[in-house]
């Protein structure tokens, strides 16, 4: 909480990739053989198509960032939710997505996951669009046990990668690393 934006942002990008590059090694992908600059044959591998990431918004766009110097040309989607202040209930303003997401492994992005309820209802529209569950990894930096739980009794069929669960979630962490503090 006491650091500065500068080094918050250079912290939190470097747990972003982190989770980026998990959540790349989770997606199918196929053999290849590739030759290099000097003519050597390389024994690799290729992400196979249909891949994307749903960010969503505010925060999981910090999350854009990462995905995008890994995979430069994955397609991204965004997904607005924003919670009730009184009643905590999660609702639905904005969504866009690629138009064959339903064909698609789907890196959802979401920094900080507390009650579990905003990526329910994400994951809800993107069902809506005909995403399988199973289809879907969450991207967290930080996840509440509470919300984990939530999202695995809803959809048990998720993968959930995230770099800690600890029972208080830093809820500042948007308006640190945008600045908006």
């Amino acid at each position: 909480r006491k650091s500065s934006r500068g080094d918050f942002v250079f912290s939190a990008d470097r747990l972003i990739r982190l989770v980026v590059e998990e959540g790349l090694n989770q997606l199918p992908y196929t053999e290849c053989t590739v030759t290099t600059p000097t003519g050597h044959k390389y024994e690799g591998v290729r992400f196979e198509k249909g891949n994307c990431g749903v960010s969503i918004m505010r925060s999981g766009e910090a999350m854009e960032q990462g995905l995008r110097d890994c995979c430069r040309s994955i397609r991204i989607g965004k997904i607005l939710i924003q919670s009730d202040e009184e009643t905590q209930r999660a609702k639905v303003y904005y969504a866009k997505f690629p138009p064959d997401i339903y064909r698609r492994k789907v890196l959802l992005m979401y920094p900080i996951l507390s009650t579990g309820n905003t990526v329910i209802e994400a994951v809800k529209v993107l069902v809506e669009h005909g995403v399988q569950p199973s289809v879907i990894i969450l991207l967290s930096l930080f996840s509440t046990p509470h919300g984990a739980k939530s999202i695995i009794q809803e959809f048990p069929e998720i993968t959930i990668l995230t770099t800690e669960v600890h029972p208080v979630a830093p809820t500042h962490f948007g308006q640190k690393y945008f600045g908006t503090d």
